[in-house]
Order: C-alpha cells, then sequence, then structure tokens
C-alpha cells in the first residue's frame, strides 16, 4: 500500500510539474533572414523582425546583440505579452563595399534562450535592383510607395512628401502625376530619368485648399510612358487628415482645454457577428476637460457601419453615447477591420480612432 501511494504521488508531482514547464514564455519571429538585397554605399539599411509570443507566459527580450560595429540594434524591451507582438530592428551602416551575412544574438526568457537572427545583402557603389528600395511596379516605372498619405495636418499648414521614381525602360521618361486634386502639387526631380536613373517627385500639399477636417481620399495617375491614359493600373491613392489648427494657442491655454476620453478603442465584434447578421454597439464618449468639447467630425469607413451621435457639443463632465449598427452582409470578403475617425477640438489629441474587428 505505501509503493502504491509512493506512486501516485510521484504522478501527481509529475503532473504539476509537467503544468510548470508547459506555462512559459516562447519566442517566435516571422523571419530568421531578412535579404536586405541591394544597399547604396554610406546609406544605412534597416532590418526588421516581428517577435510573437505564442506562450503562456511574458516574454523578455533581456538584450540583443549584433555580431560587429557595422549594425546597431533597437528592441521592444517591455515585456511582450501572450499572444503579442514586439520587434528586433537592425541597421546595418553599409559602409564596405560587397556582400555581406550579419547575425544578431537574442537573449530572452524562453526556451532555448539564446537565439540568432540573420541580415544579408550587397553594398554597392550604383544600384541596378530596385526590387526593395522601389517595390511597386507600373510597367516599366518602379515606385517606393503605393499609397501618398499625409496624417495630421492642421488647418492652414502645408506639408511635403517624397515619391522615389525609378526608369526601367530603355527610352528616356518623364515622371508626371496627372489628375493631381487642387490641393496638392507635384514637382519632379530630375525632370526627365534616362535609363535606370531614378529621381523623385516631391508633392506639396496646401492644406488651405482642404474644406473639410477628419480624412480626405483622392487618386492620382502616374504618366507611364508618354501620352499615358488614366486608368486603374496606374492608380495612386491619395490620402490626407486634416485637423484643426491649435497653433495659437499658449500652452496654459492647451491645459485648460477639452479633454476627449472614449470608453475604448477596440471593439471586438468578431463573436458576435458569427451568430447575428445584425448588431448594435455603444461606445463612451466623455469630457473630462476644463472647457467645452466641440466633436467636429465622425468618419466611419466601410458601408457596414451606420452610426449616430445624440450631442456633439460637451460640457466639463458631461458624456453622451455614439450608437453604431453593424451589418455583417455589408462587410467585404477581404475586411477585417473597420476603422471610425472622431475629429475635435481637444488640443492635445483632436485625433482619435476605433478599431472594430469583425472577422
Amino acid at each position: 500500500m505505501k509503493r502504491i501511494f509512493t506512486i501516485l504521488w510521484a504522478l501527481v508531482a509529475l503532473g504539476i510539474f509537467s503544468l510548470s514547464a508547459s506555462a512559459q514564455a516562447r519566442f517566435s519571429s516571422n523571419t530568421e533572414l531578412v535579404n536586405l538585397g541591394q544597399i547604396e554605399w554610406k546609406h544605412p539599411a534597416v532590418a526588421r523582425f516581428v517577435i510573437s509570443n505564442p506562450g503562456d507566459r511574458p516574454l523578455v527580450l533581456s538584450q540583443v546583440e549584433p555580431d560587429c560595429d557595422c549594425s546597431s540594434v533597437d528592441w521592444t524591451q517591455t515585456a511582450i505579452a501572450p499572444g503579442s507582438k514586439g520587434e528586433v530592428k537592425v541597421t546595418f551602416d553599409a559602409r564596405q563595399l560587397g556582400r555581406f551575412r550579419k547575425s544578431v544574438a537574442v537573449y530572452t526568457n524562453a526556451y532555448p534562450h539564446l537565439v540568432y537572427l540573420h541580415l544579408a545583402g550587397e553594398v554597392v557603389m550604383e544600384l541596378t535592383d530596385f526590387t526593395r528600395t522601389h517595390p511597386f511596379r507600373y510597367e516599366d516605372i518602379r515606385l517606393d510607395r503605393e499609397v501618398l498619405e499625409f496624417s495630421d495636418i492642421a488647418q492652414g499648414d502645408s506639408t511635403r512628401l517624397s515619391l522615389g521614381v525609378v526608369n526601367l525602360s530603355d527610352s528616356p521618361y518623364e515622371p508626371v502625376l496627372m489628375h493631381l486634386p487642387s490641393y496638392l502639387h507635384a514637382e519632379s526631380n530630375p525632370k526627365v530619368l534616362q535609363k535606370g536613373e531614378k529621381g523623385v517627385i516631391t508633392l506639396t500639399l496646401r492644406s488651405g485648399q482642404i474644406e473639410e477636417l477628419g480624412l480626405t481620399e483622392s487618386s492620382v495617375y502616374l504618366s507611364r510612358f508618354k501620352g499615358d491614359k488614366v486608368c486603374t493600373e496606374n492608380e495612386i491613392p491619395v490620402r490626407a487628415i486634416l485637423l484643426p489648427d491649435f497653433s495659437g494657442l499658449t500652452e496654459a491655454e492647451r491645459l485648460r482645454g477639452a479633454v476627449a476620453m472614449l470608453s475604448t478603442d477596440t471593439i471586438d465584434m468578431r463573436q458576435v457577428l458569427a451568430k447575428k447578421a445584425k448588431v448594435k454597439q455603444e461606445l463612451l464618449i466623455s469630457n473630462i476637460g476644463k472647457s467645452p468639447l466641440h466633436i467636429l467630425k465622425l468618419q466611419v469607413f466601410g458601408p457596414a457601419v451606420e452610426i449616430g451621435l445624440k450631442k456633439s457639443l460637451l460640457g466639463p463632465g458631461e458624456s453622451t453615447r455614439m450608437r453604431m449598427k453593424i451589418n455583417r452582409s455589408t462587410i467585404g470578403e477581404q475586411v477585417h477591420r473597420l476603422r471610425l475617425l472622431m475629429i475635435t477640438d481637444d488640443p492635445l489629441h483632436p485625433k482619435r480612432e476605433v478599431t472594430l474587428l469583425v472577422k
């Protein structure tokens, strides 16, 4: 009998040990090797590794060490919660010509405690492969962006954005953007690109030409050759978010201003929408500041969501509820989240965004 109890206690102890051993942080990277391709001499390049924690304990990246002084590192130094993601960023200085392969040692509290990540590429005097630096192809022209995004521009301000362009055709090419909206001006440098030459289109946005706060969307079209026409194949979306101008306020006035607070900035509706075709949801908006809060603009992106707001002016300490109706049948097949944008006269945080997880 004593022997039986001894065996039982051993099994229980083993079970407890197994449970504790299974509860641990785990390290996972989206890739072990980032190939940077061709890099221009003395133009530092960045390799990014997305780190995930599929375990059930927080993951800590205690130290990240490159194998040479030619690389510098930065990483998520706060604990990565189970199911969450962090990053390891490696900057390679590109001061020596030729091919390279470098390693970075990552020390963690997961098992194994040491993991190596790698980056590779070739440093050249002149680029001949533009697939990494200009990944978006429009026939024989390559660009470094496929969307022109101007974020958080105050009313009355002007801002610039650069669009890198490369000519891979056999003929001289003049970079031109067609159908520019009134608030955009474009200038190319150089005006004409020879075969294999790269240049920049500088776009200047004049916010005074935009009539409404919030997100304004339009499109421009890249002329890929002389006589090119407007079509979906050469369309480039343009997005600009315009905010109120608070430049005339003093620091004291900003601190005495309205303060918008939301009950949440992420609403997970996946389980409910899996059971119901139409769902209602509410979001509480409060003013915890010292001045009245004006809700100046509400925008929702996608036909699946209808919104309603009882009050757009909240005194200090007041709240209101924004009601949302989500129709599952109008959510696109590839849409996993919807975004809601709110613009207020909160001088410290005039833009607030809410994400609706729908799939």
